[in-house]
């Protein structure tokens, strides 16, 4: 989420709002099992197509805070690396009041986010765009161009949509497993880029889960699915 301009202190949450749009989906939205280092704070995001029909596709996508210390997180183990210009930023107060939701949106930029990790779409109809293959590399792209460009060699102000560095279906390993609400379910894995695990299950006819999460911090994450429970409810 990102917010321009000066906001009255009173300025509702916008998460209230996309959390009770998320609630009236007509279908289940998959998120990392609970664990004591993941916080999800509704950080949602959602896209859909459709028309004079209805939506054709609809997806939602979950963003969580690390913690690589739950257990105290005033240890400066939990803080993200940030360069010197970004957490002089951080530390600016402003000459007027913010809001208690926009002060904890900063306050979370200290701290690493595992962003839009997990992405359940919903597709009316089946396409090549609805097959969990496809998604489940499309999903691991939009990390990769998104989170990784430095690390890509990307130029910061362009698209990248061709080159080298994004995966494709011959990277999927179509044998993998994945615990889904505490049962072992086959699933679809890209287990060979360097910086991004991905994996995926079709969890329906018109549904797939797809989870995709940097390197880094695996070692912090259990990566299993569950039906999500509103952070706000």
């Amino acid at each position: 989420m990102q917010f321009t301009g000066h906001l009255p202190e009173d300025a509702p949450d916008p998460r209230l709002e996309q959390a009770a749009r998320v609630r009236d989906l007509p279908f289940a939205v998959m998120g990392l099992v609970p664990q004591p280092t993941l916080e999800d704070w509704d950080g949602l995001g959602m896209e859909g197509t459709g028309g004079s029909g209805g939506h054709s596709h609809q997806a939602v996508s979950i963003s969580y805070t690390l913690w690589r210390n739950p257990e105290d997180r005033d240890d400066p183990a939990n803080l993200a690396e940030l360069d010197d210009q970004t957490r002089a930023s951080l530390d600016v107060e402003p000459p007027w009041p913010r809001p208690v939701w926009l002060l904890d949106m900063v306050e979370r930029m200290r701290y690493p986010m595992l962003w839009e990790a997990v992405r359940t779409s919903w597709y009316r109809e089946s396409s090549e765009h609805s097959t969990l293959e496809y998604q489940l590399v499309h999903h691991t792209n939009h990390i990769l161009m998104n989170r990784f460009r430095e690390e890509l060699g990307l130029d910061m102000g362009r698209p990248a949509h061709e080159g080298s560095w994004r995966a494709t279906e011959a990277s999927i390993n179509r044998s993998a497993f994945l615990v889904v609400n505490g049962v072992e379910t086959a699933a679809c894995e890209i287990d060979t880029d360097p910086f991004v695990y991905a994996v995926g299950v079709r969890l329906a006819p018109d549904l797939v889960a797809t989870a995709v999460i940097p390197r880094e911090f695996l070692p912090h994450v259990r990566v299993q699915l569950d039906t999500r429970e509103s952070a706000s409810a």
